[in-house]
């Protein structure tokens, strides 16, 4: 591989071994720079963490180690600027499902979409459903083809004490939500889901493949800046 940097080579070795990539599969991920992604999709707590991941690739023991921020459907074909439907990307995605699996990561299997909830006698359905193996977790994701807005966490939460109750056999875990949107105010989605009981997530995502040194260049602030902050 063509990478000079040691650490990022190592991660994609390391984790083409773990998750058991094709040469295709591995270009891709190279392509839309999930080394950085993973970085950048972490709190300040689990930085120490990232920074690990030459060596030991991703380890997924808790919710946060499956999340990505920003997700790229560039497998779509979608243009970016292009109106889309909530149903119609949703369609898109499963289409493209066996990509889309590729996107989420490791130990993903595809449930179902449009999976109903019924609470008294009302009929919900819940965009997409999956399971997490390593984390042994019902995954219900939400598509919104618009920013995040604090409503969908109430929604989602709603799912996932259903399928906590109802759905979740014996030895599966708290099942985990994530929000699929166009765009994220930070405070606004720390406000929403804060304090919450359930696992719930909010990541951006885009038809198109990052911009590389924007991205690299993010991550080496926070690479600097958790150095800053270990020898105060």
């Amino acid at each position: 591989m063509n990478i000079s940097n040691d650490e990022k080579r190592k991660f994609y070795e390391k984790e083409t071994i773990n998750s058991g990539w094709s040469v295709r599969e591995l270009k891709r991920q190279i392509n839309t720079s999930l080394y950085e992604r993973l970085i950048l999709s972490k709190s300040e707590s689990d930085k120490e963490e990232l920074l690990s991941l030459s060596t030991k690739g991703v380890e997924i023991m808790k919710p946060e180690d499956i999340i990505k921020n920003p997700y790229v459907f560039e497998f779509l074909g979608i243009p970016e600027n292009k109106i889309m439907m909530e149903n119609d990307l949703e369609k898109s995605l499963v289409d493209q499902i066996e990509k889309f699996l590729l996107e989420l990561g490791r130990g993903f299997m595809f449930v179902g979409v449009q999976q109903r909830v019924t609470i008294n006698n009302t009929h919900y359905y819940v965009d997409m459903v999956f399971y997490n193996k390593p984390l042994k977790s019902y995954v219900l994701i939400e598509l919104k083809t618009t920013k995040f807005m604090p409503d969908a966490a109430g929604q989602l939460n709603m799912y996932l004490n259903y399928y906590e109750q109802e759905v979740n056999d014996e030895n599966d875990n708290k099942p985990i939500g994530i929000i699929l949107c166009t765009d994220k105010d930070a405070l606004t989605a720390e406000y929403a889901l804060g304090g919450l009981s359930n696992n719930i997530f909010a990541s951006k995502y885009t038809y198109y493949i990052p911009n590389k040194d924007e991205l690299i260049e993010q991550v080496e602030m926070v690479v600097t800046n958790w150095h800053e902050k270990q020898r105060r």
